[in-house]
This record gives structure tokens, C-alpha cells and sequence, in this order.
């Protein structure tokens, strides 16, 4: 794949949405990568943005890894973060999809374009209102298109975005 892929083109996510939980643990049930490859490649590259820590996740289920922006660098006006400064995480074998913040307007976008879901908790009160779980890629276009919607949410977390 040489396109490189930008808000002004990303393409519809092919085929149906996966299923998942409809409460916590918020988990997908089925279309996981065949090769594994894409989820090592993305947590890879996103643990390096800067500012970041890399550290489990505070708010997930065991064993997820989840990115936590240093407090000098969060966003003191926004609400990226589901707890603490942690606005991004892995969820483990056999699940692979992640939880993020967005802006309101990159959240409904991504959805839309069948990248990803809002999280259930939001209906009771207990995150804010545009947390989303990124399905997990199966290829490569799916990696580009995800690396795009974290680094969207990494850009929301420090600030960037509003």
C-alpha cells in the first residue's frame, strides 16, 4: 500500500462491524487479525510518541497496555483522558481493539466510517462523551487508517485539537 492515508480520504472500513460487548468489559468478539503483525506494529510505533509513558492501563481489563501522557504535556481543558492521563489503550489477546479519546467531531467521523464504536459507558455518566473503541486492523490499510485515528487522539490529548 503507497497511499498515505489523511482525514480527506480515509475510506470506509470494508465489510460489517464486529460484534462486541454491550457493556464492560467493552471487548470485540470476532474479526481479530489473522497476523497479529498489525497490533505489534501499531503499539510499536504509538510508544513512541513523545510525552508519552507506557504503562497498563488503569481503567481496562487485565493486561492491557495503554498510553498515558506526561502531566506537563496533557491538555488542562479537555476531556481526552479516561482516567488519570491515560487517553489510549491495548486490549490484550484474544481481543486486540482499543479504547481512545477523540474530539466529539473526529469521534462521530471514525464511527461513521465504521473505524470503530462508541464505548457503553458513556450512556451511564462514566466517561466522557467521545471515548470509542477502535476495532483492531487485520491489514495494512487498516493499520495506516489506525495509526491516523491514534495519533488524532494522541494531537487531542496534549492539546492540539479541540
Amino acid at each position: 500500500m503507497n497511499k498515505v492515508i489523511t482525514l480527506e480520504n480515509v475510506p470506509m472500513r470494508e465489510g460489517s462491524r464486529p460484534r462486541t460487548t454491550p457493556s464492560n468489559p467493552h471487548m470485540q468478539l470476532d474479526q481479530q487479525p489473522e497476523d497479529t503483525s498489525f497490533i505489534k506494529k501499531l503499539m510499536e510505533w504509538s510508544f513512541d510518541f513523545q510525552n508519552t509513558i507506557k504503562r497498563p492501563s488503569a481503567i481496562s481489563v487485565p493486561g492491557s497496555t495503554a498510553l498515558w501522557m506526561e502531566e506537563t504535556h496533557a491538555c488542562s481543558s479537555c476531556n481526552a483522558f479516561m482516567i488519570g492521563t491515560e487517553f489510549a489503550h491495548f486490549h490484550p489477546h484474544p481481543d486486540f481493539s482499543m479504547h481512545l479519546g477523540l474530539t466529539k467531531k473526529d469521534a462521530e467521523f471514525f464511527i461513521e466510517k465504521g473505524w470503530g464504536e462508541w464505548h457503553p459507558m458513556i450512556k451511564r455518566g462514566i466517561l466522557p462523551p467521545n471515548m470509542i473503541m477502535l476495532y483492531a486492523p487485520r491489514n495494512e490499510e487498516e493499520l495506516a487508517v489506525s495509526k491516523l485515528i491514534l495519533n488524532r487522539s494522541y494531537d487531542f490529548a496534549r492539546g492540539e485539537l479541540k
